[in-house]
């Protein structure tokens, strides 16, 4: 008999967190599941400690490739799962879990019926847990049987890890995850929220997100990687793409959304790291934002504050000096009033 659940952990050389990450899936409160191992080519003792958990739980499994990236090794998980598991879930090998986390998910949905539940999150440190930012609106409060249509703030619940899917509706999607991008987590997270029926938020925190400190930073920690902002924008190009082909009406509205949220909340992201850029990276911003605002169309770009429409501009004029320094100034304003706030 298939366990109901099955959980998902790409594993790259993550040996100083992979059995703390591991631990805290085995000591779940929900202990009906199975968890498909994925190592990607590791080239520090990862692969050996995910066999060795392997060896003494026989809810655990590992399947070894070669390195194909954070996308690829989840779409491996996926294709070794047991048929016939009731739900799907991934995790990240340097993350870890409350105890209650998939029994409280998992209970949810199995009395709302909903298509999937998704949750909040905290960042871990080794100074201790901290509430992520990037969680906080669409997790205010719980909200089941809900959808992004009707809590917009959903469009930002991004993270692949955070949730707990139904999987015939995962498998009936039909959306894996990019190969070779990194940000793949949007291009599936995102469509996922407008294809479902209904989706239930769960404000308690139900996921604890790393933050690495050992100096091998994480995608999300490279703030002036060319690639970081080259994928970042694919990521956004990927859904718009996704949205576009949709052929029902209701998904022009998905897409004007969309494209509301990739230029007041996405996009502006990369104006802070743009001052402590260099020139290569300025002509990388210019070069891919641009492509992407030419993309959403001037009417929306109409439609925001004036502050966003000058930074927009500047970027589709090349006039990425001017940009900078009026970047500049407005990070010395943000910490002026910052320092004047506290």
């Amino acid at each position: 008999m298939a366990p109901r659940l099955s959980v998902v952990v790409p594993i790259y050389n993550v040996e100083r967190y992979l059995e703390e990450c591991l631990d805290s899936i085995a000591g779940q409160s929900f202990e009906d599941f199975e968890c498909v191992m994925v190592d990607d080519g590791s080239t520090d003792d990862s692969a050996l400690l995910a066999k060795a958990y392997a060896e003494q739980d026989p809810r655990f499994r590992l399947v070894q490739q070669a390195n194909k990236g954070l996308g690829a090794a989840r779409n491996t998980g996926w294709r070794h799962l047991t048929p016939g598991t009731e739900y799907l879930t991934f995790v990240d090998s340097d993350d870890t879990l409350p105890p209650h986390a998939y029994q409280l998910m998992i209970r949810t949905l199995d009395d709302t019926g909903s298509d999937f539940a998704t949750g909040n999150a905290m960042r871990l440190r080794t100074s201790g847990l901290t509430p992520s930012h990037g969680h906080r609106r669409p997790f205010r409060e719980t909200r089941l049987r809900t959808h992004v249509s009707e809590l917009p703030a959903l469009v930002t619940d991004r993270t692949a890890w955070n949730k707990v899917y139904r999987r015939s509706f995962f498998d009936g999607a039909g959306i894996l995850y990019p190969e070779g991008l990194l940000y793949e987590d949007a291009p599936v997270s995102v469509p996922h929220h407008f294809l479902a029926e209904r989706v239930d938020v769960i404000s308690e925190p139900i996921y604890h997100w790393r933050v690495r400190e050992d100096g091998a930073l994480s995608i999300t920690q490279r703030k002036t990687d060319p690639r970081g902002l080259i994928d970042r924008v694919r990521s956004m190009e990927l859904v718009r793409e996704w949205l576009t082909a949709r052929p029902e009406p209701q998904f022009a509205e998905h897409l004007r959304a969309y494209d509301r949220n990739c230029l007041v909340e996405e996009i502006p992201m990369f104006f802070w790291s743009l001052p402590d850029g260099d020139r290569p990276y300025w002509e990388v911003y210019q070069r891919h934002v641009s492509r992407l605002l030419l993309a959403i169309g001037s009417e929306q770009l109409a439609g925001l504050n004036a502050q966003l429409r000058l930074k927009y501009s500047l970027t589709l004029a090349d006039r990425m000096r001017r940009f900078v320094a009026l970047q500049r100034l407005h990070r010395i304003v943000r910490r002026t009033r910052q320092a004047a706030r506290r």
